[in-house]
């Protein structure tokens, strides 16, 4: 498994809703982030892969609101790949503040594809290389 924990972002008060609490719709946005500061860690660049012909759509965004982030928090997100990608990869993500208080959990899935055609594609081997590490088996 392949875990990144993204440096603290603050909480912007434009990410906030009347309430003060951050707007449910950002949470994708802190995936985002989350995800393309994962992979940046491995080595491995989203801007090269579609350059290379290959995009990542999302196919799937689940979220679950435990607590509210509220504007000047510093929140975590830890990032977490379970399984080997294929035609998809999954993104698993937790979202805590400073306090440690876990406020957020969800899952996106992406699917490879190339950008010409339209049609699904097996993930990129220089990712599947850079994950390798991750999935070997401990004998």
């Amino acid at each position: 498994m392949f875990t990144y924990e993204v440096p603290p972002i603050r909480v912007r008060y434009a990410d906030t809703d009347q309430m003060g609490y951050v707007y449910y719709g950002n949470y994708a946005r802190y995936y985002e982030i989350g995800r393309v500061e994962a992979l940046r860690s491995l080595g491995f660049h989203y801007k090269d892969m579609e350059a290379s012909g290959v995009m990542m759509p999302v196919y799937e965004n689940r979220s679950r609101y435990l607590r509210p982030a509220r504007y000047d928090d510093l929140l975590s997100i830890r990032v977490s790949i379970h399984e080997k990608p294929g035609v998809r990869i999954i993104f698993h993500y937790d979202i805590y503040n400073q306090h440690g208080d876990h406020l957020n959990t969800g899952e996106t899935t992406l699917v490879f594809m190339m950008a010409a055609t339209g049609r699904l594609t097996k993930s990129p081997a220089d990712l599947n290389e850079k994950l390798k590490p991750f999935f070997e088996s401990r004998v």
